[in-house]
């Protein structure tokens, strides 16, 4: 999450430091579901294609399968595409992507080092004080002891679901609490592999009573993980899971107690669900893992993380580069923690539908889902903003909709549509990034007027397309598409969109004084009124 936030921190030209107290990048793979909004924010920040090119081996991986055998059941597949018959693509021109951690974070690193971006591995930060200015914080350097004071004027602490940080600004955590547990266990098999077969999944939910497991594979070859329960409360520790014990373990789950089992590494991992009362103590600012804990079914956690410190990155800039008042950061914890709270509920959920190995759920609980596979696409894609730097949106709606829908509501991630912009193919999404963005019809010269005139008067970053097949237009809809009846407006409306692509306000139709309207508006959102 520290790194995503450098990226996207980069991106915008802001000076950052990141320090992380292990000495590398991750070299366990895990966290490996990158989801179609994760892979649309990679897309707009220029890292998409080479997280694909990191990600090839398991491009043609999909689907889950649960079997008790891998060598004589042909099981049941719980869904067998992510995406059949490629739905997905009028929504997003991205889609997931498959890229575990230890492949996914030196793309990150490499990309957020090109950008600026401070880096310090083997750093520890060891303590921290906040004044009205800004933050002094105490680090550490693991190597060699040194330590050195840095003075920056925010803090963002994506330190983990024990966060010291949390722990330090007193901000207590609701939610059930720990789920399971489970031990990661990374290993070598060659006749793996011929069991598997042609079965390209991302994750095989072996069910036998007397070993059971989940198997994800690393190369489809001789590379692979397995996680096996952990029962810490019955007094096991992880020192009792000896390769012995592993080995024989992983052979009986897959049915062939004669295969080849080499095993090169095992961590402990704690599925919880978990949410932070708060998200900021005035200059400091939870996200990731530090703001909440999901169980990893569907890998909601990673992915919710990315969000938080893309949704964070922009208010920060605007903020630090002085075309918004501090009151906009406030919108952070307004917007994300509910989206907190609806996803780590769907991730347990997940769960108990998926029977993941080692979790048993409370009578009652884990439903509420849609099916094994209903309402992924809601939470991941679909999600909304109630409250916060939004104008328009229903402050009672749901967080994540009843119907996927992406209609140009404000709260909601402004619609995806493929459009020409001098002459080359680009999607909305395209867009948006480094400023707010007003989009209107090519007649529609008021509001463009109007957006021009509001940007220089407020000294903020917004800028304004007309789209259309006008000589003038700036955009022009590919295949005839209607831009206003997409993004649920006329041709003579208009609608603001933010940096991170989410709807900020819309008028349906034009306006007797467009460009005081969108001056309020503006100021409202920014805190500058």
């Amino acid at each position: 999450m520290g790194l995503s936030a450098s990226l996207f921190l980069g991106r915008l030209g802001i000076p950052h430091m990141l320090v992380e107290k292990h000495a590398g990048t991750s070299k366990h793979p895990r966290g490996r579901g990158n989801n179609v909004r994760t892979m649309e924010l990679f897309r707009v920040a220029g890292a998409e294609q080479a997280i694909r090119k990191a990600a090839s081996t398991l491009a043609d991986n999909h689907g889950i399968l649960q079997t008790s055998s891998l060598t004589d059941d042909e099981g049941e597949w719980l869904f067998k595409e992510i995406d059949p018959g490629g739905g997905l693509a009028r929504f997003s021109p991205s889609g997931w992507c498959l890229c575990s951690q230890n492949d996914l974070e030196p793309v990150l690193l490499k990309s957020a080092r090109g950008l600026g971006g401070d880096i310090r591995f083997s750093t520890e930060m060891l303590s921290f004080d906040q004044d009205a200015e800004g933050v002094t914080a105490l680090m550490k350097n693991r190597d060699t002891g040194a330590h050195t004071t840095v003075r920056a004027e925010y803090l963002i602490a994506a330190d983990g679901p024990r966060s010291p940080v949390r722990e330090r600004l007193g901000i207590r955590q609701t939610g059930p609490g720990d789920l399971f547990h489970n031990v990661s266990i990374t290993f070598n098999s060659r006749a793996l592999a011929d069991a598997v077969g042609d079965r390209r999944f991302i994750c095989c939910y072996l069910t036998n009573p007397e070993a059971d497991g989940a198997l994800l594979p690393v190369d489809n070859v001789e590379k692979w993980v397995f996680h096996a329960p952990w029962h810490p409360e019955q007094g096991e520790t992880l020192e009792d899971f000896t390769d012995e014990r592993c080995v024989s373990h992983i052979r009986r789950a897959v049915g062939d107690l004669d295969m080849d089992v080499e095993i090169t590494g095992r961590a402990p991992w704690h599925a919880a669900e978990r949410v932070a009362e708060r998200y900021a103590s005035e200059r400091v600012f939870l996200a990731g893992d530090s703001a909440h804990e999901m169980s990893p079914t569907g890998a909601f956690g990673s992915n919710t993380g990315i969000q938080d410190a893309h949704n964070l990155a922009w208010k920060l800039a605007a903020v630090l580069n002085g075309w918004a008042g501090p009151g906009l950061l406030q919108s952070y914890e307004a917007e994300r923690l509910p989206v907190a709270q609806a996803t780590s509920a769907r991730a347990s959920a997940r769960s108990a539908e998926h029977s993941h190995p080692g979790y048993a759920p409370a009578p009652g609980a884990g439903g509420g889902g849609g099916g094994r596979q209903g309402g992924v696409l809601k939470v991941a894609l679909g999600y909304r903003y109630p409250r916060g730097a939004v104008i328009g949106a229903d402050p009672a709606g749901p967080v994540v909709p009843e119907q996927m829908a992406m209609a140009g509501e404000p709260g909601s991630r402004a619609p995806h549509m493929w459009l020409l912009r001098s002459g080359a193919r680009t999607s909305t999404l395209d867009l948006y990034e480094r400023s707010f963005v007003l989009l209107s019809g090519a007649a529609e010269d008021a509001w463009h007027r109007a957006a021009t005139s509001v940007a220089e008067r407020l000294a903020v970053s917004l800028d304004s397309y007309r789209i259309g097949k006008d000589p003038h237009a700036e955009l022009v809809p590919e295949n005839g598409t209607d831009w206003a009846e997409l993004h649920g407006t006329t041709p003579r409306g208009a609608v603001l969109v933010r940096p991170d692509g989410y709807v900020a306000w819309r008028s349906e139709g034009p306006l007797a004084e467009p460009e005081a309207t969108l001056y309020e508006i503006m100021a409202s959102l920014l805190d500058l009124a």
